[in-house]
């Protein structure tokens, strides 16, 4: 796997744990969580910027934003308990199929 596609991975990793910490810091309430706010998204957009070194930046963002939803609302509905309905499940798998299509589009033709 080429090293832009391990940082991309890295900075969905970071990302999902800021995106938690911001839920478990209570509104800035809770000082450890809060202050791994910004030490996560700090490395997720290290990462991510690296990984426009050999990635076009459609395909990074899409990826990283739609795993990023998919996985944060997959924490949300285990972890926290937020509701789960149709509606979000349908959504979750049209995130999936456009970072797909944003994928074979070079493949596929212009």
């Amino acid at each position: 796997m080429p090293i832009s596609w391990i940082y991309l991975i890295m900075a969905i990793i970071f990302e999902v744990f800021g995106t938690t910490c911001m839920k478990l810091s209570e509104e800035f309430t809770k000082i450890i969580p809060s202050i791994f706010i910004f030490v996560f998204y700090g490395l997720c957009l290290t990462f991510l910027t690296l990984s426009l070194r050999k990635i076009e930046v459609s395909v990074v963002y899409s990826i990283w934003s739609g795993l990023g939803t998919i996985v944060i609302t997959s924490i949300g509905i285990t972890c926290f308990n937020e509701s789960f309905s149709f509606v979000k499940l349908i959504s979750i798998i049209l995130i999936i199929i456009g970072v797909i299509g944003l994928n074979l589009g070079d493949y596929l033709g212009n």
